[in-house]
């Protein structure tokens, strides 16, 4: 028996205090490390943070598998291999007082620091979670020492020592490959790839898993294009090229399900979730109107100009933005964040802020309205930024005179109709020069008279996928379509933190984004964390998500 299942025996029916006895190291076997690094200070806290620490070469995983992104797909498929093991060899499965726990990813493959890798003497490190079992307030020992000294060597034997390697290594095949296409996007002077075959529909709208019996997709013969990829493999498929693409159709046929599917492209996915190769450029950014955010500071003046009341429109502010200013100023803030794709869909946008008619233009004179639509600035953004934008169209056929392209989607099926869309085009007016976006400089995060809670631990905290919360209220991010797992919120939470140690040092939000991220490129995504040992669950977001909470943070406080 291990000292650390004698003290756990000895324990048994002592206050739930005494577990704070087993915090530090323990040698469980020849191949196994445990480390306590927190404890739970009551039953109904937040689980125990533990770590388990095997020599790589015991796991028999090759060194090469890990160069690159190599490493995150290992992490990726072993983190998964842990979840399955959990379910079936721990007590409760993984759920409830007495049972270990780890972060479970999704469809997406994500840099998390669920499980890493030493450099020096080699080791593979599981960050888990471990509910220490209780009767009322009082310590079951025994069922606690089966817990850390059975149950989770079981795990860690399952997982890591006895672990399929023929299916690690094409997990991680198929992240190089995906990481390659990525990259070939930007070479050849492309937004976007979406193989032949690939499955899109998701099985229901509140699921990300693929649909049974769903349409394959294949591509129109005129944007079809073929890649060899690292593995050697070839992929045939469609490629978008950068400019304005517009994708129609009628209802449900499939329209929203090819942009959403573009929306995702940005991160690599498991094998078999139909989208393995539906890429896209990784700064592309959904847009849609959003009805009362906040915004801070942010020249909207080239889509709205005066106002009535006379607001500066090149300085706006406003804590209850309309469906238009709103996507207005999401569009701006976008282009500061480093986007070069936008992603619209007409369904989730503010009409006026998209279009207007000739008759609505002849009713309403130019001087009388303020807004003026994306129509008219669409190709401005395209020829003058170099940011290309691909737009979803049931209910008008305006953007049809804008696009470089028209796709028409029908039954899932995509047919490239652009010369019959370039015959019912209309000329169109050149559209006034887009200008640059001004980068602004951070102030602050929380108001001026509030320091008390200023880089303490409840200053932000992440509440699931779409909430952050502060000192001073919370920030909604359920309009971020892009952010996709709560672990990438528990980043954001701690990246806020440490932006607000860096106040005050007349940095532009872009420089200081910039340096975190290089920070978390050199080191890892856990260097953003302010604990020591275990970091907690994270997951890598983009800048773009990143960007998104400070700007929907409605104690943000900027200046240009």
């Amino acid at each position: 028996m291990t000292s650390l299942a004698n003290k756990l025996q000895q324990l048994d029916g002592s206050g739930y205090g005494g577990y704070k006895r087993i915090a530090g190291t323990h040698r469980l076997n020849d191949n196994l490390e445990l480390s306590v690094d927190r404890v739970q200070s009551d039953p109904f806290a937040p689980p125990s943070l533990v770590q388990a620490r095997v020599p790589l070469a015991a796991t028999g995983i090759d060194p090469g598998l890990l160069e690159g992104v190599g490493a995150v797909a290992v992490s990726d498929y072993l983190t998964r291999r842990v979840h399955e093991a959990i379910r079936a060899h721990a007590p409760g499965g993984g759920k409830g007082s007495g049972a270990l726990s780890i972060d479970t990813p999704g469809q997406q493959v994500l840099e998390r620091t669920s499980v890493v890798f030493t450099q020096q003497a080699p080791q593979v490190v599981v960050r888990l979670e471990a509910a220490l079992p209780a009767q009322g307030r009082r310590i079951r020992g025994r069922a606690a020492r089966t817990l850390l000294t059975e149950a989770l060597p079981q795990v860690i034997d399952r997982a890591l020592l006895n672990t399929d390697h023929a299916a690690l290594e094409t997990a991680v095949v198929l992240m190089r490959d995906q990481t390659r296409l990525r990259k070939l996007l930007v070479e050849h002077d492309l937004v976007g790839f979406i193989a032949d075959g690939a499955v899109l529909p998701r099985a229901a709208g509140n699921s990300d898993l693929p649909a049974d019996q769903a349409v394959p997709f294949a591509s129109p013969a005129s944007l079809q294009r073929s890649f060899t990829l690292d593995s050697g493999v070839e992929v045939t498929g469609m490629a978008l090229p950068r400019g304005v693409s517009l994708i129609i159709g009628g209802g449900y046929h499939g329209k929203s399900t090819v942009l959403r599917a573009l929306e995702r492209g940005v991160y690599n996915h498991i094998g078999g979730d139909g989208r393995e190769f539906a890429v896209t450029v990784d700064d592309a950014v959904a847009l849609r109107a959003e009805d009362g955010r906040s915004v801070a500071d942010v020249d909207i003046s080239t889509f709205i100009g005066d106002l009535p009341g006379g607001s500066d429109t090149s300085r706006f502010s406003t804590t209850n933005a309309s469906g238009s200013t709103s996507q207005a100023a999401g569009l701006v803030e976008s282009l500061e964040a480093g986007a070069t794709t936008l992603l619209i869909d007409e369904d989730t946008s503010a009409t006026n802020f998209m279009i207007r008619d000739d008759r609505m233009r002849q009713l309403v004179p130019g001087d009388k309205e303020p807004i003026t639509p994306l129509l008219d600035r669409i190709r401005a953004l395209w020829e003058d930024q170099g940011v290309s934008t691909v737009l979803v169209a049931g209910g008008s056929g305006a953007f049809i005179d804008v696009a470089d392209r028209v796709l028409l989607l029908d039954h899932y099926r995509v047919s490239d109709v652009s010369e019959d869309a370039r015959d019912l085009a209309e000329p169109i007016a050149t559209q006034e020069a887009f200008p640059a976006p001004q980068h602004r400089v951070l102030q602050g995060l929380e108001p001026k008279d509030s320091g008390k809670h200023r880089g303490g631990k409840k200053s932000w905290q992440a509440k699931g996928l779409q909430s952050l919360r502060h000192s001073s209220g919370t920030i909604d991010l359920s309009a971020v379509q892009q952010l996709v797992d709560p672990s990438q919120t528990n980043s954001i939470a701690a990246i806020l933190k440490e932006l607000e140690q860096r106040t005050g040092t007349n940095q532009t939000l872009d420089e200081l984004v910039t340096e975190l991220f290089q920070q978390i490129n050199a080191d890892g995504v856990e260097t953003i964390s302010p604990h020591r040992g275990h970091p907690g669950r994270l997951a890598r977001p983009r800048p773009q998500e990143v960007f998104a909470a400070i700007n929907r943070n409605r104690s943000l406080r900027v200046h240009r």
